[in-house]
């Protein structure tokens, strides 16, 4: 599996790195970031320099009435990293909220004005004609323009980055109908919007098809910690190192109680006035069972106190309660030699060295059958989850000699270590492919996609069908109460 994983990994940080390099990330987008009222000598031929206001109708509003059945669209049904709606909501108008008012259409752009910086944006597709969409959004309705040239504009980081400048509001950060109507952008011509669109599909596909195989990497690699843990509590990890040392096979039968010298809740008082200052760690102070510094909380505690709760290395910490059942009865091993204490979310327990090492009790009772069990035995009021000592202490487990409780904990070290460096991989190759989209987002918006196209191509770009005289026809169409007809796209 961990080869497999590898391959997926090298295979696309490859591709990514060639695309990279024809589309030349960061330095092509700075370069587009200063669109705004270029000069018109740098504008590729046919082109002009227009604002969405220009190219679009404004949304109808409607109120529906308290029978009328609709698919309402606000701002959650949009999935903002595959830009489609996913999930909108079947109303009617008695029950729909005060925000189902604007109308939508084949072919509109939606917009959220609402933390624009998230970017959800998406286009209507035909199964929405005539439906209604939030006053959150803005309805960008494209007339006699390639609705897909203007979904993909409104995906391009100088929009987000224009948009997001204006916004207005702490609590409820929102930009204005006026932030997105009056943006600035290159308008080509009507067939290059068709033939800049057509490539972007191409494109964007195949960096899609990248991203789709990425993503699913860390669920591989999250199958393949949990196989090798599994293989480590179950003799399988090390039976070659048995076979050589020949060591003994029998793994002796255990309950984890068996193991313990010393357990107890965590102190409960948060506030004191006599004693000295310390540590008392709580679950915020730990991020994937690793510590983590910077944000401890000190209670004054009388030395009892210091002597009843202080950690010592090695101890185990369970975590006694909490929300969620994925995080109640979860073990983390302390290791410091600083005077700390814990809160009465832990439970501590102190086991036998001589029996024992703590990270392999851990392997044993964060996944597989042990974390099954203690997921079971949790008891849920008020919702929270909680576990006891006596159903941690009633933990069967099988326990090998500490020599090769030592060579597990190598081995397994080793595998993650290996499983960590694909993964960092994986986040680098995920980076490069967001700035690939940028990148062809922004050659596609300067004309560069295209520009063998218009040297192949010049009537379709001049004259009656330049973007300056489509500009005309679509403010004679305004004018004169036909705004509502729409370009041919895809959809």
């Amino acid at each position: 599996m961990s080869k497999k994983g590898a391959w997926i990994g090298d295979n696309a940080s490859q591709q990514i790195q060639g695309q990279s390099t024809k589309y030349s990330g960061e330095a092509e987008i700075s370069g587009y970031a200063g669109l705004i009222r270029p000069a018109i000598s740098a504008l590729p031929k046919g082109w002009v320099v227009a604002r969405i206001g220009d190219i679009a109708a404004k949304a109808v509003q409607r109120t529906p009435a308290d029978d009328d059945e609709f698919i309402y669209v606000d701002i959650g049904s949009i999935d903002r990293n595959l830009k489609i709606i996913s999930a909108p909501q079947k109303l009617i108008g008695k029950d729909a909220p005060s925000r189902a008012r604007k109308v939508i259409n084949t072919g509109d752009v939606l917009v959220s004005l609402t933390r624009p910086n998230l970017n959800a944006v998406a286009l209507v597709g035909q199964e929405l004609d005539n439906q209604i969409a939030s006053t959150g959004f803005e309805i960008i309705k494209p007339i006699t323009i390639d609705s897909r040239y203007i979904f993909a504009l409104v995906r391009s980081k100088p929009f987000i980055d224009s948009i997001s400048g204006k916004v207005q509001g702490a609590l409820y950060p929102a930009a204005k109908s006026d932030d997105v109507r009056g943006y600035e952008f290159l308008l080509p011509p009507l067939a290059e919007q068709q033939q800049i669109a057509a490539k972007l599909d191409e494109l964007l596909a195949q960096v899609d098809s990248i991203k789709t195989r990425l993503d699913a990497i860390p669920k591989i690699l999250k199958r393949f910690r949990q196989s090798v843990l599994a293989a480590a509590v179950s003799g399988k990890l090390t039976k070659d190192w048995r076979n050589e040392k020949n060591a003994l096979q029998e793994w002796t039968p255990k309950k984890f109680g068996d193991l313990v010298v010393y357990s107890g809740n965590g102190i409960s008082k948060r506030s004191g006035d006599q004693g000295h200052d310390v540590t008392v760690l709580r679950l915020a102070d730990f991020k994937s069972a690793q510590r983590i510094q910077g944000n401890e909380r000190k209670i004054t505690l009388t030395q009892n106190e210091i002597d009843k709760y202080r950690l010592n290395d090695g101890d185990l910490l369970v975590v006694r309660v909490n929300g969620s059942v994925e995080i109640a009865g979860l073990f983390i091993v302390y290791t410091g030699k600083e005077i700390e204490a814990y809160c009465d979310h832990f439970i501590r327990f102190s086991i036998d060295s001589n029996l024992a090492i703590p990270k392999f009790i851990t392997y044993v009772t964060n996944e597989g059958e042990g974390r099954k069990y203690l997921r079971d035995s949790l008891s849920t009021s008020a919702g929270q989850n909680t576990i006891n000592q006596k159903s941690i202490n009633a933990l069967q487990l099988r326990l090998p000699s500490k020599l090769e409780q030592t060579e597990i904990i190598h081995r397994v070290e080793q595998l993650f270590a290996y499983a960590d460096q694909i993964e960092q991989r994986v986040k680098d190759a995920q980076a490069r492919v967001n700035h690939l989209t940028q990148a062809i987002l922004a050659k596609a918006f300067r004309g560069e996609l295209t520009a063998d196209w218009r040297a192949q191509n010049p009537d379709l770009i001049s004259g009656e069908n330049s973007a300056e005289a489509l500009l005309k026809r679509i403010k004679a169409e305004r004018e004169s109460g036909k705004s509502g007809k729409k370009s041919k796209s895809s959809l």
